[in-house]
């Protein structure tokens, strides 16, 4: 680098000479004259602070570019890319066939390794600003990308500087590094079972996309003795709820606010009485619904909104339309319902109507609810119906426990697995995993059931 300590600064300039406004930052470098335009004066303003700020640190300019030692870009690494930089062709590879929970947990976890796996430089920035930058910049795909602000722009070339070369972690204490980083929480905690088996997850198809790419022969997370959190994907029965005490709930939902809880009442009583998922609640329409004036009726089931953020969605907005769970595209799913859903939901029809695409379930306005707003009244609605000690206990605590107590119900009632299964959406396998606990908890009945066969 040629550099030179030479550097003086200009104040702010308004160019004149474009249709719009926009002002350039100005200063010399060893007597050449350098130059940037911004669209506001506010972000010349910023760049020419940070430039001030190196040249008041002690720092080396380029006169070539102008720039200071720690804002030029970083040498090509003949190791091959950072991991900052694979990481990066890892998101934009995923991103067109994954659905946009995937993306966002794909980037969930690279929010905690990315920072992780980088050299001890100085300068490092604060933990949740290197967050920022790559949850809303550096892990998009370009085309998602807006415009980096430029107090951002240290942050990102200090985690393009100092990220490792993706090669490193054919050394264990590198792939360590990374399974440190995702056994614990944004602040030092010890992280969930579940969300640390997640981020190893994400880890470990990373780096397969790595040995796919010939940077390694196997996975370097295969060769590193590592004991994974044990993860409750179980039901605990705590959780489930009798027909009584979903009664009680359901009854005491249109008091929870002014109208939320009038609204999601048949929403809450979808996933209790036909075990849907929230998202496949949110897409119920009209049409899917055969409602009789007596009797059972029937849901069949197409569509699924699952809640996600904006910049992970292909439509821009807050739920993507998906097909189900674990079935083909446009494979429908058909559940029957008792007659008690068959007379909530006509209920729910005659008095808010449906929105404007035929959704069952709106905001006033014919918005889909989030999932922090339906979790928010369901909390209000535990409050209105349950005991002091019911509220602080884990009975029905979150809105899906209720397709838990559903499925649970079944079971008891001795439908037949395969039923239960295929009315769930869930494979049997699935099944009798998740439900272990309840399925174990009728071996009396099955047992008296094999007694009475027997004595026939």
């Amino acid at each position: 680098m040629n550099a030179s300590y030479d550097v003086k600064f200009w104040e702010i300039r308004r160019n004149k000479s474009s249709k719009t406004p926009s002002y350039v930052a100005r200063w010399t470098v060893g007597g050449r004259e350098k130059s940037k335009t911004f669209r506001t004066k506010e972000l010349a303003n910023s760049y020419l602070r940070d430039l001030r700020l190196a040249a008041k640190n002690g720092e080396a300019f380029d006169m070539d570019t102008g720039l200071p030692e720690s804002m030029l870009a970083p040498e090509p690494d003949e190791s091959g890319p950072t991991f900052l930089a694979f990481a990066q062709q890892f998101i934009a590879q995923r991103w067109k066939t994954s659905a946009a929970r995937t993306r966002e947990t794909d980037v969930y976890a690279l929010l905690a390794l990315v920072p992780a796996i980088v050299k001890d430089l100085p300068g490092r920035p604060d933990a949740d600003e290197m967050r920022k930058v790559l949850r809303e910049y550096a892990l998009l795909p370009k085309d998602r990308r807006g415009e980096l602000p430029a107090k951002h722009a240290p942050v990102l070339r200090w985690l393009e500087t100092a990220s490792l070369p993706l090669a490193d972690f054919e050394q264990s204490w590198v792939v360590r590094l990374g399974l440190d980083a995702i056994s614990v929480t944004f602040k030092g905690q010890k992280a969930a079972a579940n969300t640390v088996l997640r981020k190893r997850e994400v880890f470990h198809h990373l780096l397969e996309l790595a040995v796919e790419e010939k940077v390694f022969d196997t996975n370097p997370l295969d060769g590193v003795k590592w004991t994974p959190p044990e993860a409750v994907d179980t039901v605990d029965p705590r959780t489930v709820v009798n027909p009584r005490q979903a009664r009680a709930l359901l009854d005491a939902a249109p008091r929870a606010g002014r109208t939320r809880g009038a609204r999601m009442r048949a929403m809450y009583a979808c996933m209790y009485y036909a075990a849907l998922r929230p998202e496949e609640a949110a897409g119920l329409k009209r049409e899917n619904c055969d409602l009789p004036g007596e009797g059972w009726g029937l849901l069949t089931l197409e569509t699924a909104r699952p809640f996600a953020n904006k910049r992970y969605t292909d439509s821009g907005a807050a739920h993507d339309s998906r097909g189900l769970k674990h079935r083909a595209d446009k494979d429908t799913r058909p559940v029957p319902i008792p007659p008690a859903l068959v007379k909530i939901l006509r209920e729910h029809i005659a008095e808010f109507g449906v929105a404007g695409d035929g959704r069952l379930f709106a905001t006033s306005k014919g918005g889909l609810y989030t999932n922090s707003a339906i979790s928010r009244v369901w909390k209000w609605v535990r409050e209105l119906a349950f005991t002091p000690e019911q509220v602080a206990s884990r009975l029905v605590a979150t809105p899906y426990d209720l397709r838990h107590a559903a499925v649970s119900l079944w079971l008891a009632s001795g439908v037949a697995p395969t039923e239960v299964a295929t009315r769930a959406g869930h494979s049997v396998e699935v099944l009798q995993r998740v439900y272990a606990k309840v399925i174990d908890g009728q071996r009396e009945l099955a047992n008296a059931k094999i007694i009475s066969a027997l004595e026939e």
